[in-house]
């Protein structure tokens, strides 16, 4: 089978590894993740600039209707350069939930300003009594003289940080476990009764936490079945990051061994070592692998159970990657001054949010 790039994802992937190239190092990527969004507001424009923002959304939408290859090719590549831009967050998730339940109206008002970068949107989803593979929704939805207003709190709203507004999942019935009686909302940032608090999740990137009380929000159609169709791709994106990250730290992990001598000998010459990197080499071989049935079942009815599978595998063996590659290069592999801790610490979140290794096996489980 012919796994060559199509023109228009080459051109996506040189876009991609440039951005890198030009505007990454450890250095700048600590000032990006110091900042108050925990990323670089330039950096996002110029992306948008690049026509990185827009190209996930459809065509209709001002967008490039990226398929799962180019998906998983951009986000391999930003992978690779530890980019800590929340797109899958704020444009694969949020942004694209959006589009797909939003009425008429309010995607007049808001897509051309996510299309084109000016505005930023996330999704509030999981509370605090969310488990993997577990929905929890007690947060309610009521009319109070037409207009809806939501009540409750969400602990996790990763890439929350200086957005515009939140696409909230509310419930209108049922008890908190339930799927029927749930609903999507729009939420403005500047909303009264909204409040957040802003915290840091493991890799440095920002997260909020919001409490809503009584909240006007704005109906959106459809519910948790375009929640479900969208966490897809997303899911395939983390997985595509995740690999590039491990690509990354086992290349440079490998060019250590070459050169770093112990005893007066390189340790790429020790036989438990070489053993020891092989193996991973063979986790990262079975990772593309994997990643490879997913994007030749796009569109076909294996699509979701073959992304569930790919993330699932990596989402359990990408950290014990992360730790050989640590222990290699002693105390230092977890300081800030190398890329294998930054990139360790990474694969902790994309392998934990929004649900871990065991959930998504489960949910394989279940559609195989």
């Amino acid at each position: 089978m012919n796994f060559d790039l199509s023109e228009d994802e080459e051109m996506l992937k040189a876009l991609a590894e440039r951005f890198v190239n030009d505007h990454y190092d450890i250095d700048r990527r600590r000032g990006y993740l110091a900042g108050a969004g925990g990323f670089s507001s330039d950096n996002w424009s110029l992306l948008a600039e690049l026509g990185l923002v827009a190209a996930p959304f459809s065509e209709d939408d001002g967008g490039l209707g990226l398929d799962a290859t180019a998906i998983a090719t951009v986000f391999e590549a930003l992978g690779k350069g530890f980019v800590v831009e929340p797109l899958i967050e704020n444009v694969l998730v949020a942004g694209r939930l959006f589009a797909a339940v939003a009425p008429q109206a309010l995607k007049d008002e808001w897509l051309p300003q996510l299309v084109m970068g000016e505005a930023r949107i996330a999704f509030a989803h999981a509370e605090a009594g969310s488990r993997p593979g577990r929905q929890w929704i007690e947060t309610r939805a009521s009319t109070d003289g037409g207009t809806v207003r939501l009540s409750g709190e969400k602990a996790y709203v990763v890439g929350g940080g200086a957005v515009a507004g939140f696409v909230v999942s509310a419930r209108t019935g049922g008890q908190p476990g339930d799927d029927a009686g749930l609903g999507l909302y729009f939420v403005r940032a500047d909303a009264d009764g909204l409040s957040s608090e802003t915290w840091r999740l493991a890799d440095g990137s920002v997260a909020v936490s919001l409490t809503l009380d009584g909240v006007a929000a704005e109906t959106l159609a459809g519910g948790m079945a375009a929640v479900a169709e969208t966490q897809v791709l997303a899911s395939l994106a983390r997985s595509a990051e995740a690999l590039g990250i491990m690509e990354r730290i086992f290349a440079e992990t490998q060019e250590y061994l070459r050169t770093r001598e112990q005893f007066g000998t390189r340790l790429a010459s020790f036989q438990a070592i070489q053993h020891r990197m092989v193996a991973q080499y063979a986790v990262i071989e079975q990772s593309r692998a994997l990643m490879n049935l997913a994007l030749v079942s796009f569109g076909s009815d294996d699509f979701t159970t073959a992304v569930l599978g790919l993330r699932a595998f990596i989402g359990a063996k990408a950290l014990g990657l992360g730790h050989e590659m640590i222990q290699f290069h002693g105390g230092m592999g977890v300081t800030d001054e190398l890329s294998i801790g930054h990139g360790h610490k990474r694969l902790l979140v994309l392998t934990r949010w929004p649900d871990d290794a065991d959930a998504a096996l489960d949910a394989f489980a279940l559609a195989a």
